[in-house]
């Protein structure tokens, strides 16, 4: 087992610990570094400190229209991921020839990696401005009292469940734009006849009308825990051998091709994060160029939200559709280590590129797909997006305390956590094909990585102190081991007039003046603006037409 080190945080060092005890491929013995701040130059004494400071309470808040905190430590889990995949990252260079010895990671660099596509679309270059409010969010309740999220990826099937509804036109094409562009904004400013058209039904006929119309609807979850038990990613060893490959120096992935051919944000989340380790990433593209491109705003000449997860990449236009596409994707696989998808349910099979079509090509290739639900099987699969999974999964409970209604963050947590997910299979399966010569299938979802997420066993209430605090020009955090009585102590109140006490100075002089006693207290960033021209951050962030994170690892 790897040596990871209990600098940080100790959801971080245990999710890294129990994947890496989980994967295949064997990893070396490494010194493996997690700490909170990595090169950000800020005291940042746990998870909330993190999420605070760079952007996930603005971003996971931007519903409510306040910073708020997510209910589970998913910086440090994400960090626990990024440690995993940086110790199979030198364990495989190792095995080609490189000589490191041990990687370091930080749980703010995992929170700022998270909000890289916000942050990327708030810095952009493009006079744009993002269009996001806060209020009328999903989920929905129904007659009998269901709360409930509803998914659908195209605007026919949208405006036929309205209209077997009977919801006033006018409501349902205001709403289109503000829930299709959720996923991008982290809002979701909804009007309120949509909602009140569901008040009115009961969910038996809400599931009825979405089968119908092509929607797809799912009960949230009130319990935190995740339904079922399934394992972060699962492994099929296939047929055929490659042949050892040599280490060429300097990132971990050197000399290693993946070809991808995915969409939205967890297929090529997987793509960037083994190109920040060096591999050398051909992104599949249909003929034209991915939609996603143009989506304002633009960073140069493509749009800042794409190029959050793609710059870098080789970009190639073929239509897999077609037998001489197919056959261009199979010419590119036959030199490459790694192909990824994340298709929908039996897209691959019915192309005649699954897994068992790709390895005749290339023997020892290493065949990931990201889906939304495997290994659940469902009488009729609902869509696998981001919030239906946490509507299900049990997160949507997770991250609210027990006195707010369940509710699935719109920042898109499954996304990201599920392609670091992914990227982290494809890193043990290559160690593995570097060992023994033979490729393997990987397979993950965007459920599965939810349960990579430790939470509790039950809802817990929140205090005060536990949340952000206002103050005169913004909002700050504590640390998690103030004491309430100490504090209000020092402030010269009680602890029930702590927050009203905050409210009277500057987020800077709670920062400056707290530590005094032993409580750090810290600012909440509320633009991610200027998080991006924070000096503090500068060792963490460059910027070409927009502001991105460098990669997340340091190798000796």
């Amino acid at each position: 087992m790897p040596n990871v080190q209990r600098t940080g945080s100790e959801v971080a060092f245990r999710v890294a610990s129990e994947q890496l005890a989980a994967l295949p491929g064997d990893p070396d013995l490494l010194a493996c570094d997690i700490d909170w701040a990595g090169p950000v130059d800020l005291e940042l004494p746990d998870e909330l400190a993190v999420q605070a400071a760079c952007g996930i309470m603005h971003v996971h808040g931007r519903a409510a229209g306040r910073p708020q905190r997510l209910g589970v430590d998913y910086a440090g889990t994400l960090a626990g991921v990024l440690a995993a995949q940086g110790v199979l990252a030198a364990s495989l260079a190792r095995a080609r020839g490189a000589g490191f010895t041990s990687v370091r990671t930080s749980v703010a660099e995992a929170a700022l990696l998270s909000v890289q596509q916000y942050l990327a679309v708030a810095t952009a270059d493009d006079d744009w401005q993002e269009p996001w409010r806060a209020g009328g969010r999903p989920p929905f309740t129904s007659r009998d009292g269901v709360r409930f999220e509803l998914e659908v990826l195209h605007g026919e099937g949208w405006q036929r469940f309205w209209a077997e509804l009977g919801t006033d036109r006018s409501a349902v094409a205001a709403g289109w734009r503000p829930f299709q562009q959720r996923f991008a904004t982290a809002s979701a400013d909804l009007p309120e006849a949509l909602h009140r058209a569901l008040r009115a039904v009961d969910y038996r006929t809400v599931a009825a009308v979405a089968d119908a119309t092509g929607v797809s609807v799912l009960p949230v979850r009130d319990d935190p825990a995740p339904p079922v038990d399934v394992p972060a990613c699962t492994f099929r060893t296939m047929p055929g051998t490659a042949p050892r490959t040599e280490w060429r120096g300097p990132a971990p992935l050197d000399g290693i091709v993946v070809v991808e051919s995915t969409r939205r944000i967890q297929g090529p989340m997987v793509g960037h994060l083994l190109r920040m380790l060096g591999a050398e990433v051909i992104r599949v593209e249909p003929p034209g160029g991915d939609l996603m491109r143009g989506v304002p705003p633009l960073a140069g000449d493509c749009s800042a939200r794409f190029r959050a997860l793609n710059d870098g990449k080789h970009a190639v236009e073929l239509d897999v559709k077609g037998e001489r596409g197919r056959r261009e994707l199979h010419e590119l696989v036959a030199d490459a280590d790694v192909f990824v998808h994340n298709w929908a349910p039996g897209k691959a099979a019915q192309l005649g590129l699954d897994a068992g079509d790709l390895v005749r090509t290339s023997p020892g290739l290493v065949y990931a797909w990201s889906s939304g639900w495997e290994p659940l099987s469902w009488p009729e699969t609902p869509l696998g997006t981001d919030y239906l999974v946490q509507a299900h999964s049990g997160l949507a409970a997770a991250v609210h305390p027990a006195d707010e209604p369940s509710a699935p963050s719109l920042m898109t947590l499954t996304d990201v956590l599920g392609g670091a997910v992914s990227a982290m299979g494809v890193l043990a399966a290559l160690l593995h094909r570097q060992r023994t010569g033979r490729g393997m299938r990987v397979d993950s979802s965007l459920f599965s990585a939810s349960g990579v997420l430790p939470r509790p066993s039950r809802r817990l209430k929140w205090t005060v102190l536990d949340q952000p605090l206002r103050t005169s020009d913004g909002f700050v955090v504590l640390s998690g081991r103030t004491d309430p009585e100490r504090l209000a102590a020092v402030l010269g109140t009680t602890p029930e007039g702590i927050a009203e006490r905050f409210q009277e100075r500057p987020s800077g002089f709670w920062a400056a003046e707290l530590p005094v006693a032993d409580v750090v207290a810290t600012p909440v960033c509320t633009d991610l603006r200027e998080l991006a021209g924070d000096r503090k951050f500068a060792a963490a962030l460059d910027h070409s037409t927009h502001t991105f994170p460098l990669a997340p690892w340091e190798f000796s």
